[in-house]
């Protein structure tokens, strides 16, 4: 498994900072952007088992309009404000329902309509906050690149560490594989990755110390994006939600923590005044 995920990672890595560095944000860098959404939108019915084609379709088509109106609010400052606090507030939200997760969960009772909606939450808001980092002018690609570059971080802090010190079970009924000690793993290296990228993009002493902040939140947003997933992929009694990259699973599998974490990383650096 973990050749696997090395051997797709090395082919995966350099395309995509090909795609970061290469494309423009409009229209090439944001068709991409809508391509891995629309591939995640394929897994997320299966996981949700919306299983009439008519109406696979219409969500399908619903979301990807959604992801195309929230370039039309990047044009207002103040209303991409709002919409960001609002994946953030729902993302909290999620957090405290996992933090109290029990097997009478109301996310075991959730409606099909709550679950559409739960994946528009999920893949909307990161739609817009890639294309909203990456329009930024002179640094957009490298802000992109260090929100990933923190994920996969803490991914294989996480890993790493758990996999020799993990002991105790972070959350047992969502996703046994995960423990405190990974988190903490997952922690220790962000801050580390976060210090390196801070002074590469010339920040000052307190910009440097805030963004190292931002990226302990970042990290636990990513947390709860992946336990969230495992909540859902749990329900339909899947492993992962595809099997699109050999070693990774699907797209959903790769992206959960991005999910969680594009938002907030993007109101971060913009209030830290790195977005032009």
């Amino acid at each position: 498994m973990l050749k696997h995920r090395v051997i797709t990672a090395a082919i995966l890595i350099p395309v995509v900072l090909w795609g970061i560095f290469s494309l423009s944000t409009y229209p090439a860098f944001s068709a991409v952007i809508g391509g891995f959404v629309l591939l995640g939108l394929f897994e997320w019915v299966r996981l949700i088992q919306l299983n009439e084609n008519q109406a696979k379709l219409s969500y399908i088509l619903v979301v990807l309009a959604l992801c195309l109106s929230t370039l039309v609010i990047m044009q207002s400052k103040f209303l991409f404000a709002v919409f960001l606090v609002a994946s953030i507030s729902w993302w909290t939200l999620k957090i405290a329902m996992l933090l109290a997760y029990d097997e009478q969960s109301s996310t075991h009772k959730e409606s099909l309509l709550a679950k559409l909606w739960t994946g528009a939450f999920l893949l909307v808001p990161t739609f817009a906050a890639l294309c909203y980092l990456h329009q930024s002018e002179g640094n957009g690609p490298q802000l992109v690149l260090t929100l990933l570059v923190l994920i996969w971080s803490a991914d294989i802090g996480a890993y790493f560490v758990g996999k020799k010190y993990g002991k105790t079970k972070l959350a047992p009924l969502v996703s046994p594989g995960k423990t405190r000690e990974g988190a903490y793993g997952a922690l220790a290296v962000t801050a580390i990755v976060a210090f390196i990228a801070a002074l590469l993009l010339g920040l000052s002493f307190v910009q440097l110390i805030l963004f190292v902040v931002l990226s302990q939140v970042v990290v636990v947003f990513s947390i709860a994006g992946d336990l969230l997933e495992s909540v859902y992929k749990r329900r339909a009694g899947v492993k992962d939600s595809g099997q699109l990259l050999p070693g990774h699973g699907g797209v959903l599998d790769r992206i959960d923590s991005l999910m969680a974490a594009s938002s907030l990383f993007t109101l971060g650096v913009w209030g830290l005044g790195l977005l032009s």
